[in-house]
Formats: structure tokens, C-alpha cells, sequence
């Protein structure tokens, strides 16, 4: 017989573990299923791990290179493993807190694999293969997240050729690394080796790395990649993996010519697809797309009623904060809240040196919806914050409606983007417009005065740079 929940939650991601705390909140009795580790991909080998290495190959580069400012280190060292283990303890504390805080809000958690087996109904098989089934009265949120996509010739082995998964637990920095695939993922993670003293040569199909993104934008990221000494070769592909003992040799294909670059470790970033195969969804009747990606509406919900779906596996763009705020957005419709997907803007970030930040509309989506667009810009190099902090690379970068100055979009290139793009998230939310941020007072010196004088610039105010 079933043991019977008001909702259960398959996967214990960003998104599943933050429907089943909303549930638990909302005094919904909850199941979460987890197969591997509470967390997901985000906590255990994604988001997080990856910043926490980030931060401190940053921190080691920037040390490095102190001696303008009076600083000079002799003989830096770089403990991989101890940095790994201060890594795993930051993942450890947050894994374990995810699930002090489901277990908090009454809500039950098994692991194992999850199968759908009708509208209402989940089978589980645990470790050992046994298999029990769970029954779910209100509703069953789907959060099973993406998987990466492999190449054919370039299969993972776990030790040359590596992921997302394994780059972000090696024990020392490698001589060199091809990253297949330049987008946020091969870049994050190969920008942190780089400065560990890594040599990397990106492949990207496209014709410029990070695709999708505003050049203006990549071309900063661009230059310092460069001038760290990065190999970048776009409109290109990886055609062949050679590996002989610990080292492998891969042929780049560029406009017809070919090439080997020798390397230590190959990492294939070529992206994610979502994990909606196996997992029962066709068998119960749930619609996906010509992705795989299953289909919802604004309330998260399915074609078949009691079905929801949240996060990587309902759609673009694959981020964890998407994905917890549709795991609200699902748990309030099931306990008989009015909730719907309304945000007006889905922040974005990539966490390179320098960080890109981006909200809203970009200027070639604004200009095909037919707006007529005036842009501020403010350079950091203007800031005295940013010269203060050396980090005078970048930009932030303001899009408003010409008719009634109210805010598009904002895209910002430079030091601390992740944070400073929360500021222009919230005034998009807001509907405001351009002399809202502008008569807004900013603190002084700080990085966020560049925002209120990419604003005035738009309305040809700026106090610190010369206007358009």
C-alpha cells in the first residue's frame, strides 16, 4: 500500500528543496526524493564549489600581481587540496543545512530514484534496488534539473578528459587544459586554473565566446583572457581525442584547417539538456517539447493538473534562482495560494574576471520590439572606488525607453556585477524609471555610484564623465 503525502518532490536541487521548505511553510505534508545529494548540482558541484574556487584562484592572482600598489609577495604559494578541503567544508555546511531546513519545516526526505507511475503516484528505488511507492493528494513538483551533454569521442573518463564535475575537485592545478565549449561553464572553470597557473585553449563552435551574450560585453572578458595568455579559437570544433597515458592531443578544425593542441586535461563544457528521459513523465501522459523540456504554464503546472514542473527541467535559462523561485511559485499553487510566474526580469550572471551581470532586455531584443532605446554607459575606469580596488575593467551599461525614459535593461561588465545587478533586478521589478535610480543617493566612494551615473548618463546628467 502506499504511503500516502499531500505533495512530493522529485529532486533536491535549488529548486526541489526550496518547494518542499514552501510547502512545509504552507502546512503542506511533503516528500522530497533525492537520488544522489541534497543540494543538487548547484551545491555539490556547481554554483557553489565553483565560486568558492573562483574566489580564491581571484584572490591568489590578485596578490600576485600587487606590486603597483606597494605589495610584493615572494614565493606565493597554492595549496590545491587545502583549497579543495576548505571548498568541500563551505559545500558540506550547505548541503547539511538544506537538509536541517526541510527536515525543519516537517517535511520527509528519502533518497533514491524516483519514476512516476500515474498522476498521483511516485515509485522510489533506493540503493539497493528496493522499490516503494508513494502517493501525493494535492500535487507532485518535477525538479529533476539537466544532465551535461556529451560529445561523441570526447566520453568523459573522469581523469583526462573531465566535466563541470570533476574540475572542480582537482588536486593541483594541470600544466594545460583544452575547455571545449566557451561558455560559462568552460570559462568560469578554466579562468580559475588559468590562474593557478594553467595554460587553456577554449574551442567554441560560435563565433565568439560566450554566445548569446552582449559582445560589448565578452569583448572585456575577452582581453583579459588574452593577456593571461588563453588561446581562444571560435568558429571552431574539437574533431578528434587522441590520449596517450596521462595526457591527450585534440584536433581543432577551423575554417576547413586542422590543427593538434596537446594537453593534460580536456574539459567538455558544451552545455546541459534537461532530465526528463527515464523518470516516467510520457508514460503518465506530461506534454515536453521538442527539447525534452516539459511544458508548463505560469502556475508551473503541467498538462495532466496534478503535475508541476520547476526549473532546468520546465526550460530556459538553466539558473538556480529561476529555479527556486518557480519551486515558490509551485508549492504556493498546490497549497491553494494565487501564485503565478509574473517577474518582469531574470537576472543572470557569469562569473568570469571580470563577472558579466545582466537583467532585462538586451539592446538588439529592445530594438526588435520596436522601441527606440537611449543607453548610459559608465566605465569603471572613471570610478574612484574601482581604481581604489584596481578593478578599473569594465562597464556598466544602461538601456531606457526614449519615449519615457522607464528601464529596458542593464547590463554591467566589471568588479562585484553579481552584486550590483540586484539594484537594477529590483527597479525593473518596480517599473521605473531612469530618474528613479538617478535621484536616488549612493554612497560614497562605492561601485554602485557607477549605476546611479550610468542612469544620469541616459538622461545626459552624468557628473563624472562627459555626457553623449
Amino acid at each position: 500500500m502506499a504511503k500516502e503525502y499531500e505533495a512530493i518532490v522529485i529532486g533536491g536541487g535549488p529548486g526541489g528543496y526550496v518547494a518542499a521548505i514552501r510547502l512545509g511553510q504552507l502546512g503542506v505534508k511533503t516528500l522530497c526524493v533525492e537520488k544522489e545529494y541534497m543540494g543538487g548540482v548547484c551545491l555539490n558541484w556547481g554554483c557553489i564549489p565553483s565560486k568558492a574556487l573562483i574566489a580564491a584562484a581571484n584572490l591568489a592572482h590578485k596578490v600576485r600581481h600587487a606590486e603597483h600598489m606597494g605589495i610584493m609577495i615572494k614565493g606565493l604559494e597554492v595549496d590545491v587540496p587545502k583549497m579543495q578541503e576548505w571548498k568541500e567544508g563551505i559545500v558540506k555546511k550547505l548541503t547539511s543545512g538544506v537538509r536541517s531546513l526541510v527536515k525543519g519545516n516537517k517535511g520527509d526526505i528519502v533518497m533514491g530514484t524516483a519514476r512516476l507511475t500515474g498522476p498521483n503516484t511516485v515509485e522510489v528505488t533506493d540503493a539497493e534496488g528496493k522499490k516503494e511507492t508513494y502517493k501525493a493528494n494535492k500535487g507532485i513538483i518535477v525538479a529533476t534539473g539537466a544532465k551535461m551533454i556529451q560529445i561523441p569521442g570526447f566520453e568523459p573518463d573522469g581523469k583526462v578528459v573531465i566535466t563541470a564535475r570533476e574540475a572542480v575537485s582537482l588536486q593541483s592545478a594541470p600544466e594545460s587544459m583544452v575547455i571545449i565549449g566557451g561558455g560559462y561553464i568552460g570559462l568560469e572553470l578554466g579562468m580559475v586554473y588559468q590562474k593557478l597557473g594553467t595554460k587553456i585553449t577554449v574551442v567554441e563552435l560560435m563565433d565568439r565566446i560566450l554566445p548569446g551574450s552582449d559582445p560589448d560585453l565578452v569583448r572585456v572578458v575577452q582581453k583579459r583572457l588574452e593577456k593571461d595568455g588563453a588561446e581562444l579559437y571560435v568558429n571552431s570544433k574539437a574533431t578528434k581525442l587522441d590520449k596517450s597515458g596521462e595526457r591527450a592531443r585534440v584536433t581543432i578544425e577551423t575554417e576547413g584547417k586542422e590543427q593538434v593542441v596537446e594537453a593534460d586535461k580536456v574539459l567538455v563544457a558544451v552545455g546541459f539538456k534537461p532530465s526528463s528521459k527515464d523518470i516516467g513523465l510520457e508514460e503518465v501522459g506530461v506534454a515536453l517539447d521538442d527539447r525534452g523540456h516539459v511544458v508548463v504554464d505560469d502556475q508551473m503546472r503541467t498538462n495532466v493538473s496534478s503535475i508541476f514542473a520547476i526549473g532546468d527541467v520546465s526550460g530556459m535559462p538553466y539558473l538556480a534562482h529561476k529555479a527556486s523561485k518557480e519551486g515558490e511559485i509551485a508549492a504556493e499553487v498546490i497549497a491553494g495560494h494565487k501564485s503565478a510566474r509574473d517577474y518582469r526580469g531574470m537576472p543572470a550572471v557569469v562569473f568570469t574576471d571580470p563577472e558579466i551581470a545582466t537583467v532585462g532586455l538586451t539592446e538588439t531584443e529592445a530594438k526588435s520590439q520596436g522601441k527606440k532605446v537611449k543607453i548610459g554607459k559608465f566605465p569603471f575606469s572613471a570610478s574612484g572606488r574601482a581604481m581604489a580596488v584596481s578593478e578599473t575593467d569594465g562597464f556598466i551599461k544602461v538601456l531606457i525607453d526614449e519615449e519615457d525614459n522607464q528601464l529596458l535593461g542593464v547590463a554591467i561588465v566589471g568588479p562585484e556585477a553579481s552584486d550590483l545587478i540586484s539594484e537594477s533586478a529590483l527597479a525593473l521589478e518596480m517599473c521605473a524609471f531612469a530618474e528613479d535610480v538617478a535621484l536616488t543617493i549612493h554612497p560614497h566612494p562605492t561601485l554602485g555610484e557607477g549605476v546611479m551615473e550610468a542612469f544620469k548618463n541616459a538622461l545626459g546628467e552624468a557628473i563624472h564623465i562627459m555626457n553623449r
